[in-house]
């Protein structure tokens, strides 16, 4: 394979990388501080009328119909940049896209795409995690509405959200995964309570808890067909981890590009096994990066993963703790010392890989069910 940029690529970068040297916001590092959270709308919306977001999405939406290596190039610039990543939401697009009716595209998929409007995930419930399909939040029909009562939690950005997209049990009589339907429900409505939580690494405004007492979605808001949303989840999640979908590859190698030029800067005050963990972190992290050329590679050529996804999130898993691992080694001491030390934040959250997203456990199964084909146990 050949990763050289063809000449409408190299084009491409350089222009980003102009228009960085300018534009860059110089936010914190993404998930160690709440800055970061509360001006990544602003962000977004740069991005988009730089013509810089939405690049491998359709034109009619506001997209720019371009390869996905494009992303792949965006991703690398801001991580060269030292720039916040771009906004996570090609699943929601995939999602909208696949299932949603031409009405609901032209709806939601223009403001999602612009970051003129934002929107949260309401999937994962506190005894519906990894049995997602296990859900307990309702939406009843009356009238031309559904009433929505239930409770969310783990749920991104919901304080800002302008819409959610959310999981509810529309059939409570049939098998659990198929009494499932999907809606894009307006989250500035009485009936919606806002409960943040604050993570480990000292974040409060990330994600939360949301509860639906008598809140209303319009039956038209419905994505999919009625029973449809187990179907329009497993597409949504199937993308989300996939790890060309969401630039992660480049934010490890930038935080790898950070504790290795600390280490090069005086690596006398580094005893062996530091210095061993900055070089796994960064091999690891090119392993990653080869892999998602790999992947795209194979997009190009029309090959579809499907549950092959799974492999995706657990070597991103994989390769997040190790890169956090790396960047607490070379903090030492300080992250005892100093709550507000980066790399300590940068490692805390990596614990969280492997549980967000769908648990390693279960990302395993899938491998070893619907990749392997092996019996279940």
């Amino acid at each position: 394979m050949d990763y050289r940029d063809s000449p409408a690529e190299a084009e491409f970068r350089a222009r980003l990388r102009t228009w960085l040297a300018d534009h860059d916001p110089g936010l914190p590092t993404s998930s160690t501080d709440d800055d970061y959270w509360a001006q990544q709308a602003e962000w977004h919306t740069a991005l988009y009328d730089a013509g810089f977001f939405g690049l491998s999405w359709p034109g009619r939406y506001g997209g720019h119909d371009l390869p996905p290596v494009f992303d792949v190039i965006l991703d690398q610039e801001l991580a060269a940049a030292g720039a916040p990543p771009r906004p996570s939401l090609g699943y929601l697009v995939q999602g909208i896209t696949t299932h949603g009716s031409d009405d609901i595209k032209d709806r939601f998929l223009p403001g999602l795409i612009s970051g003129r409007e934002r929107w949260c995930q309401g999937f994962s419930e506190p005894d519906a995690g990894s049995d997602l399909a296990s859900l307990r939040t309702t939406a009843s029909h009356d009238g031309d509405d559904y009433v929505i009562n239930g409770h969310k939690i783990w749920t991104s950005y919901s304080d800002v959200a302008d819409w959610c997209f959310l999981l509810a049990r529309t059939d409570p009589d049939v098998p659990k995964h198929k009494g499932i339907s999907a809606f894009a429900v307006p989250m500035h409505q009485p009936g919606i309570e806002q409960r943040p939580l604050r993570m480990i690494n000292g974040i409060t405004t990330e994600f939360g808890q949301v509860l639906f007492d008598g809140a209303r979605v319009a039956s038209e808001n419905m994505i999919g067909a009625p029973g449809e949303g187990w179907r329009v989840a497993m597409t949504i999640v199937s993308h989300e981890r996939e790890p060309g979908e969401l630039g992660f590859v480049a934010r490890y190698a930038k935080t790898v590009d950070d504790v290795e030029k600390e280490v090069r800067a005086d690596p006398t005050t580094f005893r062996p096994d530091q210095l061993d963990e900055v070089a796994w972190a960064f091999v690891q992290a090119e392993m990653l990066r080869l892999h998602v050329c790999r992947r795209l590679s194979e997009r190009l050529d029309g090959i579809q993963h499907g549950p092959g996804g799974s492999v995706d999130k657990l070597l991103m898993t994989w390769v997040e703790q190790t890169v956090g691992a790396a960047a607490l080694a070379v903090s030492g001491p300080r992250a005892a010392l100093d709550t507000e030390d980066v790399p300590l934040k940068v490692y805390l959250y990596s614990r969280a890989q492997s549980v967000m997203g769908g648990t390693s456990q279960v990302q395993k199964n899938i491998v070893a069910s619907r990749v392997l084909g092996l019996p279940a146990p």
